[in-house]
């Protein structure tokens, strides 16, 4: 069997060699070397989207990759991709490092110079026990035991400046995945002024700061440093103290973020607006990155300079950037395209209304959970929250139909078959008014030629009668011919009066009812 191998070497002299060596062992395949620690996740990541077949049973680690330290990087790899072998490679073999290194997910460490029989030990043994560890998951579920980030889904949210609605939105979509039945962490890392604690109306001794001079966190540990809130989301606060904030390094940030995934079937980090190591760490280590913007020109520049700012980095990608424009109106000169268009970034499909009216009792009470269901800006952020994963179902719009689609179809379905007779006959009795009312019109038009016709006839010597019956049934329609014309002259007025029947839905279908329409006309006396 061929054992595949993925070597990450920064530099560029130590890729070649790592190379030329690994081609030198039997029954290996070494894959082109990766250069740094994000081309080797996404790597690893594209071949598991694939399949669990297509990873490499071995990944080869340089002590001076970065930008991610090499230990982080190895704890990384261990929990997103169990199925990997991760061998070091290192100048450092004292006890301390190997010991790192062991906790850290090594399956072994190669040393500097390297040389041919303990590469090929090494990588023999982690690819053994790569090969045991995918026989054990294809005992399992399947595709569900390698996910694309491994364990936990994290969304790290970040504002382009101050002010844009990060931790609200990290808020709600943490709520949002919370009824959606999944157990759910929000991790608020916006160091020196995290509002999480006030948007839900917490007051919790313990915060991150607490895990920062543990080296070990165990769920135990964890367990004791979150606060679980009656919503069901388990936070993480931000220390009370902003001081406080600087003890969080990236490696501890790092640490906290893989020990909430292994825990907690979604993660939620709240980032804030200002970008330090912790923060970046948590960029990176995000399966997705939602970035807030509101639709200003201010707000863009600063969301394309935080972009620009993650590439230097090398923390994450503008195209694996999701931006979210918040305070969104049909009115402003700035829309989703434009700010795709200059920040680079892919927008989400959902625009957060601008309604603050609707947030204000919430927000200044501090129960951002009690939110009503028929705000707008509720609907949109839980909609986005489906865009990211993070439900299983749509946001729930008033009355939560909107997670019921499909219950909703058979129940309209049922209410049109329960009112489509009433229908029918509101409709009919409409049109026979309708009928009625013409009728009606047809008499009276009818009466009035009539008249006139006859008093024409009685001036000039001729029938008067025989006048207004042909000059009134020549005004009628062919299924009303059947009507009664008569005419009187009393001297003065010449007086014609035309009974009509009714129809009955159709022309010509008579029940027996009729209208009578009745004119006059001044008679024509002879001077």
């Amino acid at each position: 069997m061929t054992t595949r191998i993925l070597p990450a070497a920064g530099e560029p002299e130590a890729a070649r060699a790592l190379v030329t060596l690994l081609s030198q062992l039997p029954d290996t395949e070494p894959a082109p070397p990766v250069a740094d620690s994000t081309a080797l996740l996404d790597t690893l990541a594209r071949l598991a989207a694939e399949s669990l077949d297509e990873l490499p049973e071995v990944v080869l680690v340089h002590e001076r990759i970065g930008p991610v330290p090499a230990l982080d990087l190895i704890r990384d790899l261990v929990l997103r991709f169990p199925a990997v072998g991760v061998v070091l490679a290192t100048a450092d073999t004292s006890p301390a490092l190997l010991t790192a290194a062991m906790d850290s997910g090594a399956r072994g460490i190669v040393a500097f110079p390297l040389g041919y029989d303990a590469l090929a030990e090494r990588v023999h043994a982690a690819a053994s026990w790569s090969a045991g560890m995918r026989r054990h998951l294809a005992g399992g579920t399947g595709a569900e035991l390698m996910p694309a980030g491994g364990g936990g889904r994290v969304v790290a949210v970040t504002g382009a400046k101050g002010g844009v609605g990060t931790t609200l939105a990290a808020v709600h979509l943490a709520l949002a995945a919370a009824a959606s039945g999944r157990s759910v962490a929000l991790l608020d890392l916006d160091l020196q002024s995290g509002d999480v604690a006030s948007y839900l109306d917490v007051q919790f001794r313990r915060s991150v700061a607490d895990l920062a001079a543990i080296r070990d966190i165990t769920p135990r540990v964890l367990q004791d440093a979150v606060f679980t809130h009656e919503s069901g989301i388990d936070l993480l606060l931000a220390p009370a103290d902003g001081e406080r904030g600087e003890e969080i390094t990236d490696r501890v940030a790092r640490q906290v973020v893989h020990a909430l995934r292994a825990r907690y079937e979604v993660v939620v980090v709240d980032c804030g607006t200002q970008m330090g190591a912790a923060n970046a760490a948590a960029i990176e280590l995000a399966d997705q990155a939602a970035l807030l913007v509101t639709p200003d020109v201010v707000a863009v520049r600063a969301a394309k300079r935080m972009v620009r700012l993650w590439d230097r980095l090398q923390i994450r990608k503008a195209e694996e950037t999701l931006t979210v424009v918040n305070r969104q109106a049909r009115s402003a000169e700035i829309q989703p395209a434009l700010v795709e268009r200059v920040t680079g970034t892919k927008t989400a499909r959902t625009s957060v209304p601008a309604a603050y009216k609707e947030l204000q009792a919430a927000v200044d009470a501090g129960r951002m959970q009690d939110l009503d269901n028929r705000s707008t800006v509720k609907q949109a952020l839980w909609s986005l929250a489906g865009e990211l994963g993070l439900v299983a179902a749509p946001a729930p719009d008033s009355g939560g139909r909107r997670s019921r689609r499909r219950g909703d179809k058979g129940a309209v379905t049922l209410e049109f078959a329960a009112m489509f007779p009433l229908v029918l006959v509101v409709m009919a009795l409409m049109w026979q008014c309708v009928l009625y009312g013409y009728t009606y019109s047809l008499a009276g038009n009818a009466a009035d030629e009539a008249a006139r016709a006859a008093t024409s006839a009685a001036a000039g010597g001729g029938d008067a009668g025989g006048a207004c019956d042909s000059a009134g049934k020549s005004h009628l329609p062919s299924a009303w011919q059947g009507a009664a014309i008569s005419c009187a002259d009393d001297g003065v007025v010449m007086r014609a009066t035309v009974q009509v029947d009714v129809p009955l839905f159709f022309p010509g279908v008579n029940p027996g009812w009729s209208v009578t329409g009745e004119a006059g006309a001044a008679s024509e006396v002879d001077q």
